[in-house]
């Protein structure tokens, strides 16, 4: 097997991978419908139907219980109000019926289906919200009527925060505050819970922290180029040092119905393509509830255990980052959270890489020039092994004509036909493979920068030139797939031609097949792969012609 066959398996081999990924997330059966996990233990659940994110049962094992609240007929037919709470980078909006945050628009960020508005993150149609409260039969909780305090609703020119206060009060007398605390230049929101125990006994329960989701993919995550198995995790993952970092999916919570961890550290979040919800629990006790409910949705909680002394009062605050997954930010606002950007399997050559593509963004002021500077430094990295390769090609490509009067000769006799031809290469010093290993080490190389480009935030809504717009997206024009079949014709054309003249016909007609991938890849992938095709030209050119003027006279036999 020469190296043009094995370029040609490795090529097809990926591409079958990516359909059969694809075909098989789109066509995977759903399992039966299952009873609520809480019911299937034995914990009470009410008449009621669930409420996005009630916690239904014990976090664990030897826990105090925090079973859903029953709510009161008048409290659950009651309506809240909406309060609009605005700062320099979102817009957000409050429920007072559960002092739920429930809408989250950010104003640096555009909605991927229409440029004119901005991206909401928090957003009621997928039931995409942020709620938090009392766990247990008193509350009060996400269900709760709670009462607005005065106060600013909007970042004031030279402040630094604002705060948003809701008021209620638990059946056994509990009072609780909820705080929002809305920062300038950041997507934390810190969530505060201030209880207040009148009682001349002591309270104990459960604050819950929960994110909320229909499990639906978000327009971000359903690209065309997903569609051909590069798809975007969605879903929640946990973060513990005992545990590491952990992806569960919708689908496992359809299977299992609930996942729980206990840990005195880490994060949970909901992840999607570009975006990410956390709650970020400074260290202590807490327990990772997710479910799936009796409504479809899912649910990921925190619940952290809470004392409040007779007449005493305590508090509560986790914060909650919602926002795009810019590594700063991420590594800002807590340890490990900037994991959840999906580099893939090959994390640990993606992220210097994503180092680099910074870099040179820092420099040159523009993310598709950033790109160009990256796939050249690529390349002159990979300069002697690409080097060896094409000097392997122009060697094959010198005693093709030789190949082919051997497979004349000795057509009918394939035993022959081998021996003869490895006569050649072993006169001439030929490694018909020796194309090939070059090659092979740096596919991890390209996968990984695959991946780096595809998820890479910062290439959202990114204009390179003229009518590049966007890097995150389709070329409008397909220009640069259109340039990059041509450069994988020419390629082809300046490789040796195989002396079967099957494989011959095949490799003519490849560039064409697997050039349909460009026309589906977003434009900062393609002006990668394109500034390297024409690198590549420039190389194997230089060193073909280099190969000819010094080829020796029996090879022009």
């Amino acid at each position: 097997m020469d190296a043009q066959r094995l370029i040609l398996l490795l090529i097809f081999g990926f591409s079958v991978l990516f359909l059969w990924e694809g075909w098989e997330r789109e066509h995977r059966p759903k399992p039966a419908p299952q009873p609520p996990a809480a019911q299937q233990q034995g914990v009470p659940v009410p008449a009621t139907p669930a409420a996005p994110g009630a916690p239904t049962q014990a976090p664990a094992k030897g826990a105090a219980q925090a079973s859903a609240p029953a709510v009161p007929a008048a409290e659950a037919a009651a309506r809240g109000e909406t309060v609009r709470v605005s700062t320099d980078l979102i817009t957000a909006e409050i429920d007072t019926l559960g002092a739920t945050l429930k809408r989250l628009e950010l104003l640096r960020h555009k909605d991927s289906e229409d440029p004119n508005k901005n991206l909401v993150l928090l957003n009621p149609e997928h039931r995409y919200e942020a709620q938090s409260g009392i766990a247990g039969e008193g509350g009060p909780n996400h269900r709760t009527l709670w009462r607005l305090l005065p106060g600013e609703r909007s970042l004031a020119a030279g402040a630094d925060r604002v705060e948003v206060r809701l008021a209620a009060q638990g059946r056994d007398g509990l009072e609780v505050q909820k705080v929002y605390t809305f920062k300038r230049d950041s997507y934390v929101v810190e969530v505060s819970l201030e209880m207040r125990n009148p009682r001349p006994q002591p309270a104990s329960g459960y604050a819950y922290f929960q994110l909320t989701h229909d499990g639906r993919p978000l327009s971000d995550a359903h690209t065309l180029a997903q569609s051909f198995g590069a798809q975007s995790y969605t879903g929640f993952a946990l973060y513990s040092k005992e545990h590491a970092f952990e992806k569960v999916p919708p689908t496992d919570l359809d299977k299992a119905k609930e996942h729980t961890n206990r840990a005195d550290n880490g994060w949970l979040a909901f992840v999607q393509h570009y975006f990410v919800s956390a709650w970020l629990p400074p260290d202590g006790a807490r327990d990772y509830v997710l479910e799936k409910r009796q409504d479809g949705t899912y649910a990921g909680r925190v619940l952290i255990p809470v004392q409040v002394a007779a007449g005493g009062d305590t508090k509560v605050t986790v914060p909650l980052y919602s926002g795009p997954q810019e590594k700063r930010r991420l590594e800002a606002a807590a340890p490990g959270l900037d994991l959840v950007v999906d580099y893939g399997w090959l994390t640990v050559i993606a992220w210097p890489l994503f180092w680099l593509l910074q870099k040179f963004h820092a420099l040159s002021g523009n993310w598709g020039i950033a790109i160009i500077l990256l796939t050249v430094s690529i390349k002159i990295i990979f300069f002697p092994l690409s080097a060896a390769s094409y000097k392997s090609m122009a060697k094959m490509k010198l005693v093709t004509p030789r190949l082919t009067k051997i497979r004349e000769m000795y057509g009918n006799d394939r035993q022959k036909m081998n021996q003869a031809m490895m006569e050649l290469y072993k006169t001439e010093k030929i490694n018909p493979l020796g194309g090939c290993f070059p090659i092979l080490v740096q596919i991890p190389v390209f996968i990984a920068l695959y991946w780096v480009l595809l998820a890479a935030i910062e290439l959202r809504n990114a204009p390179f030139m003229l009518w590049i717009k966007d890097l995150s997206a389709l070329d409008p024009y397909y220009v640069l797939p259109i340039l990059m079949t041509g450069t994988m014709v020419l390629q082809t054309r300046m490789n040796p031609v195989p002396p079967d003249p099957v494989q011959a016909k095949v490799m003519q007609f490849m560039p064409y097949v697997f050039s349909i991938f460009f026309f589906f890849f977003p434009a900062g992938l393609v002006l990668y792969w394109l500034v390297n095709n024409i690198l590549s030209i420039l190389q194997q050119w230089q060193i073909q012609r280099m190969f000819n003027r010094d080829k020796p006279a029996h090879a022009k036999r």
